[in-house]
């Protein structure tokens, strides 16, 4: 099953490179507040449903294009995102990625990060570790969280959350080293996976921005939870990701400026 999601993030992933090289073609459109979706996005997903429905007719896929499509055995579930910053690759910001996860009666068991650009393909098995190009990654080690290199998202879909985020940032970043806001949760947890980033958290991520990349860092050594600390990230969709001394740091830290309905 591993090596299908591979083959399928590659498939997209030549879908996206061929485009990006023959811009011309590409077509945009918006589909929701600060939200956009390419005719490459559409290609890149049927690239993945095809390789996906070879292997496995009977799955379930949920796509973020196509929404779901229910097998006849709805106990294995593909969560796919074909291009994971859109925005970068629509400004031709070379920091974008597929993200191809399976998940098996409701836990993740394989994930698949690829930057097409860098020809940078991040897997991971339940259970058998990360690797980068099949070179085992780790997660970097920290005390605590100060002088670490911190990733994250700012909630553009969700700006109701705007000054809580930002209260949140800004004490962070008095103890932190430093911030980066590159586009690409999947990316952006794989490289905390393979130590480029120290830590990572975000407001309202989907599923499909984070399967595959939750399963990078925890198979890396680390650990991810919700703004609270517990387990309800897969319902809300705020992250907070690390090794385990960094998440319990920066959840430590954000806890006493969550509002309400981030206090899940």
């Amino acid at each position: 099953m591993l090596n299908i999601a591979i083959r399928a993030a590659r498939n997209a992933g030549n879908v996206i490179t061929r485009a990006y090289e023959d811009f011309d073609k590409v077509e945009a459109e918006q589909k929701g507040l600060n939200d956009f979706v390419t005719n490459v996005d559409r290609d890149a997903e049927r690239a993945i449903i095809a390789a996906i429905r070879k292997a496995y007719p009977e799955h379930t896929i949920i796509g973020e294009e196509s929404g779901t499509d229910v097998g006849t055995d709805n106990d294995f579930q593909w969560i796919i995102d074909p291009l994971d910053g859109t925005t970068n690759f629509l400004k031709r910001i070379p920091h974008f990625s597929v993200s191809v996860a399976l998940q098996v009666k409701g836990r993740v068991e394989v994930g698949v990060v690829y930057d097409p650009i860098n020809n940078e393909l991040f897997s991971a098995c339940r259970g058998q570790g990360a690797q980068l190009n099949s070179q085992r990654i780790r997660v970097a080690s920290h005390r605590d969280i100060k002088g670490t290199l911190l990733g994250t998202g700012f909630p553009f879909k969700a700006r109701q959350h705007a000054d809580t985020y930002m209260t949140i940032f800004a004490d962070l970043f008095a103890d932190v080293a430093d911030m980066r806001r590159a586009g690409s949760a999947a990316l952006d947890l794989a490289y905390v996976a393979c130590g480029r980033l120290d830590g990572f958290f975000e407001i309202g991520l989907k599923p499909w921005d984070f399967a595959a990349g939750e399963l990078l860092v925890r198979e890396a050594g680390g650990i991810v939870t919700d703004f609270a600390g517990g387990h309800n990230h897969g319902t809300s969709g705020n992250i907070v990701a690390g090794c385990p001394k960094v998440t319990a740091g920066l959840v430590n830290k954000m806890r006493p400026n969550l509002s309400e309905a981030l206090q899940r």
